[in-house]
């Protein structure tokens, strides 16, 4: 064991039974853990599988026996220990009570683009109407985000929301960083942005999940003596030195075979599916090196107020306003006060945030098994045409954003764009518009900042602009009116606006 490792684990367990024995820790932990599968790790280790917490003192009892952390599952079971391994999603779907929507930040860049991607999604959950969201720092150098079971709709055209893990909540955690990233592109530092320019760089996406698959090689081994030849598969970038024949243990002589592209999560690969990858360019979090963790089937993540083996700090429960100003001496785990990390949030909070993510990654050709799931009873939601259009038939919300605006100039791009490509407008009238609203603006934005935002919006399917009850258009200076909020988004006001106008029945 390295010298390194050695001090880390002493370290931890130095205040770990200390630590553990708070009573709001340990009511912290056991709050959280209610209906979950919990497995304490005992620092390099994990413990058996399934377990869960029956009371608080086992939290203390585990400490003592050398658990140094506890992690547990984002889905909710009615009895935790009737999971089993292997067992069929049939089965799986019968004990599942529920889910909870985590989204896990992990940027090897640091912190700081951490918590700027972390302030993007949570900012992309409200202009969906969502106030109600958890945020727990990891313990290491990411954040945790997290939108309650509470929140979401129970049902969904017939399908019980719980029996839809895990492909809904991956289909969610898409339409968020595809919606997000705009805005953390707006908050990045002008020379990060321009070393990304620099450094872009091409992946293959798989058509099924929508996630870059891993590009590998196959690599024939030969042992020319004893006429031995193998074919092993190694990711790009790795290396290692040379297989012994394990007949004369001599080196193998080698050659390289093709490269491809494999989705490990789907079980694809570009040799026997070539239709399935489509080479395209890296998203913003890829870039970053920010890393949204995939959803999966009894995925553990690490617990609220649980200690972290590496950093011995604690992943501490954070409100919106702690997390802007966050270091890591905030996490010190003999100076942090406990809090839960499930907000109290409302019923169906989350429905329309659903519905527009199922929206865009139908209209975005994502996910077809779902469609036939749902009979196709949920209406595809694609860019429209109208006939006539007048900016009079505009949100007076939207019209006063494009007089020029004082503040919140990039999150005016961000809704005039989705507002302009979601009614279907041409290229060169969307551009023109927009360097032209630029000029009004009190401190116009780069010519730049805006090329880079029209290349990135282009390369994505169109997004509804934010509806508006969320708190997007006051912090530009714009606020809704009644008639707006009840008809909720820009663009069904101007559909509304433009049927009426043009002797057709609106569909509200």
């Amino acid at each position: 064991m390295e010298e390194s490792s050695v001090l880390k684990e002493a370290k931890i367990r130095k205040i770990t039974q200390l630590y553990y024995s708070r009573p709001d820790i340990q009511e912290a932990i056991f709050h959280f853990s209610k209906g979950r599968e919990v497995v304490p790790r005992y620092y390099e280790g994990f413990g058996k599988r399934p377990d869960s917490l029956q009371f608080k003192g086992d939290i203390l009892s585990l400490a003592k026996k050398g658990a140094t952390s506890f992690h547990c599952s984002e889905e909710l079971w009615t009895d935790p220990l009737k999971i089993s391994t292997g067992m069929d999603k049939k089965e799986a779907d019968s004990i599942r009570e529920g889910w909870d929507l985590l989204i896990d930040i992990d940027c090897t860049h640091g912190i700081k683009y951490s918590r700027l991607a972390a302030e993007s999604i949570i900012e992309t959950f409200r202009q969906h109407g969502i106030k109600n969201i958890g945020i727990k720092f990891s313990g290491s150098k990411g954040f945790h985000i997290i939108l309650p079971w509470k929140s979401f709709p129970k049902n969904i055209n017939g399908i019980e929301t719980k029996n839809l893990f895990p492909d809904l909540a991956r289909n969610l955690v898409l339409y968020v960083k595809n919606y997000s990233s705009p805005i953390l592109k707006s908050k990045l530092p002008d020379d990060f942005e321009k070393d990304l320019k620099e450094n872009l760089k091409t992946g293959f996406i798989c058509k099924k999940c929508g996630n870059f698959g891993e590009l590998f090689r196959n690599v024939e081994f030969r042992c020319e003596k004893c006429q031995i030849c193998e074919i092993r598969k190694f990711r790009m970038g790795t290396k290692g030195s040379l297989p012994k024949c394990y007949k004369c243990q001599t080196e193998m002589k080698f050659r390289p075979l093709q490269k491809f592209v494999e989705c490990e999560r789907c079980n694809l690969d570009s040799l026997k599916n070539p239709e399935n990858f489509t080479e395209e360019e890296k998203d913003i979090y890829s870039l970053m090196g920010l890393d949204l963790v995939l959803v999966s089937p009894r995925h553990l993540f690490r617990m609220p107020y649980s200690l972290h083996e590496k950093t011995a700090l604690a992943s501490t429960v954070l409100s919106y306003e702690e997390l802007k100003d966050f270091e890591l001496k905030d996490a010190d785990p003999l100076r942090i006060k406990a809090k839960n990390f499930i907000p109290e949030s409302i019923e169906n909070e989350s429905a329309e945030f659903v519905m527009q993510a199922l929206d865009w990654i139908k209209s975005a050709g994502l996910d077809k098994d779902y469609e036939k799931r749902v009979n196709g009873k949920y209406e595809t939601y694609k860019s429209i045409k109208l006939e006539n259009l007048k900016d009079s038939e505009f949100p007076p919300t939207i019209l006063k954003i494009l007089e020029g605006v004082k503040d919140g100039r990039k999150r005016a791009v961000f809704a005039l764009l989705n507002f302009f490509r979601s009614l279907g407008m041409e290229k060169e009238e969307l551009e023109k518009r927009i360097y032209e609203w630029n000029e009004k603006n009190e401190v116009p934005l780069k010519k730049g900042y805006i090329s880079s935002q029209l290349s990135w919006s282009y390369k994505r399917k169109p997004l509804m602009p934010p509806n508006f009850s969320s708190e997007f258009y006051n912090g530009i200076g714009a606020v809704p009116n009644s008639e707006e909020l009840r008809l909720k988004n820009p663009v069904n006001y101007t559909v509304r606006k433009n049927f009426i106008n043009n002797g057709k029945k609106p569909h509200e």
